[in-house]
């Protein structure tokens, strides 16, 4: 007896309903809804950062006219790759010394088995995004073994592999390869629709004279020139000319990536090879002179560009920013009787504050990251006794000071020693959304500030999408947008990422900006 598999069975219930609902019922005749094409998300994360950006693509997916299936690699009960007929997307990262997360691991030791035959994925497209850094040894190893052993095995590749590094910022290349993502998608559903509509009709798919050459294309991946472009009537409507390539306009259209060409492991961010994809961005066309007007009246001088202002070109640039984040933490400070106030994330007995008596730089001045060695200075601890390879953990609360600047810049100070209760919102729309496991419960919102939250972290392009909503002054909001957006990368990179601004000198930066506490947890 032919057994089908899951994706099988999807596509032929939903074959039924459209029969069924053709045909009418006591109304007439029913209209059939609309079927979204769907792929396939895989992930592999050890701290959450590959998870994040593949929950990400699943959100945004349905603005694209297209259905996510996401799934973590360990999942096996939710994909079958050996009958997988819709592309699949795999966003892994590396640990360790170059090797799997713990949730691919599995994954990962099954691809590898010698007894699968070279044509064992012969059906599979797949398109990857490997994260990893390069201050570590077997960068994006994960991944290559991914990749490599998908390729061994028969899989085709729709879209050229990203290789991110958090060495240098994951940005730089995770922005551009998600913009073209999607172009990519629909180019291979394209191409594989021939297969589908066969498989429909009862057609067996078991010739050996079909080949990958003659059924499926391979997609290029790098985009079409301008001049190509403008050629093409299917996706001339929906163009805007890329800035580096054009003079400014008076008006703008939202861009789209155009197809993709020539495999090429990753690309800079900037690659003349990446157009913004106009479903997954918003566009933003408000014009910002050199002497702006802020809402209060007060204006706005720009002589130079800075965190807070910017020059043409960007200042009069129309802008593609991330979408919105979605909120999916709903946070209420509670005041109590009593409350036991905690000032550690351990019992006394096993914490010990000790000085640091001695540093010393061990990278060069051009390196990417520092590294540094401490000597601590435990003499005022007798019984603190340790043998060689035993570990450490050091626990770096936030400074008192900031802190306190962090209660006032958010309003809360009087508050300070108020519980805060943390749950999901009943309405969110994020996926696979969880309370921060790292928060403890019953805690006070002192507490949550100095051990639970880092305000000293570069603040994401994510959070800086959310901050607009949240900010008053239309200067403002037009640099914060500016700095999330493509146009801006490198004002990003030169006024936020580089110097390593916290949240809280984001925050001192632009004080019309009120966000609440919950954009800070969920950030």
């Amino acid at each position: 007896m032919e057994t089908w598999s899951v994706a099988e069975l999807k596509v032929a219930r939903v074959c039924r309903r459209l029969l069924e609902g053709s045909t009418g019922g006591e109304g007439g005749t029913n209209m059939p809804c609309e079927v979204k094409p769907r792929f396939v998300v895989l992930y592999g994360s050890q701290k959450g950062q590959a998870q994040s950006l593949a929950e990400g693509v699943a959100e945004v997916a349905e603005e694209h006219g297209l259905v996510a299936e996401l799934s973590c690699l360990s999942q096996n009960e939710k994909y079958n790759l050996e009958k997988e007929n819709a592309p699949v997307v795999f966003i892994v990262s590396t640990t360790g010394d170059g090797e799997p997360p713990d949730n691919a691991l599995q994954f990962v030791k099954r691809i590898k088995k010698k007894t699968l035959s070279t044509d064992h994925y012969k059906h599979l497209h797949y398109a990857l995004l490997a994260l990893g850094d390069t201050n570590y040894a077997n960068f994006c190893n994960c991944g290559k073994t991914i990749e490599r052993r998908l390729q061994e095995l028969g899989a085709k590749q729709f879209y050229a592999t990203g290789y991110a590094d958090d060495g240098v910022g994951l940005e730089v290349v995770v922005d551009p390869w998600l913009e073209g993502l999607w172009k990519a998608i629909k180019g291979a559903l394209s191409n594989m629709d021939s297969d589908r509509t066969g498989y429909l009709k009862g057609e067996a798919d078991d010739s050996p004279k079909e080949t990958h050459d003659s059924t499926i294309p391979d997609v290029q991946l790098n985009l079409l020139s301008i001049t190509d472009r403008q050629s093409c009537e299917l996706i001339r409507e929906s163009v805007e000319t890329v800035s580096k390539f054009a003079t400014a306009a008076s008006s703008s259209v939202p861009a789209t990536p155009t197809a993709v060409s020539d495999l090429r492991p990753a690309f800079p961010a900037g690659s003349p090879g990446l157009a913004p994809e106009s479903r997954g961005t918003a566009s933003v066309s408000t014009s910002a002179p050199e002497t702006q007007t802020g809402d209060a009246g007060v204006p706005h001088v720009a002589l130079a560009a800075s965190l807070t202002h910017s020059l043409p070109p960007l200042s009069e640039s129309s802008l593609n920013v991330p979408a919105l984040p979605s909120p999916y933490l709903d946070v209420s400070l509670l005041e109590l009787d009593t409350m036991e106030q905690i000032i550690g994330p351990l019992n006394k007995e096993t914490l010990h504050e000790v000085p640091i008596s001695r540093a010393v730089k061990l990278t060069r001045g051009d390196s990417v990251k520092l590294a540094l060695l401490l000597e601590l200075d435990i003499s005022a601890h007798p019984m603190m006794t340790y043998h060689p390879g035993d570990s450490y953990d050091v626990f770096c609360p936030n400074r008192a000071t900031e802190v306190e600047d962090m209660l006032h810049r958010l309003g809360l100070h009087d508050q300070r020693n108020h519980q805060v209760h943390i749950s999901l919102r009943k309405d969110t729309k994020k996926r696979g959304a969880q309370v921060p496991s790292y928060i403890s419960h019953n805690i006070s919102l002192l507490y949550l500030l100095t051990w639970g939250l880092e305000i000293r972290s570069v603040p994401k392009k994510a959070f800086l999408r959310a901050l607009v909503e949240h900010t008053r002054d239309s200067v403002q909001r037009r640099r914060l947008q500016e700095l999330c957006s493509k146009q801006g990368a490198a004002d990003y990179n030169l006024y936020v990422r580089d110097p390593s601004l916290s949240v809280l000198e984001l925050l001192a930066a632009f004080p019309s900006c009120s966000p609440p506490l919950s954009l800070l947890i969920g950030q």
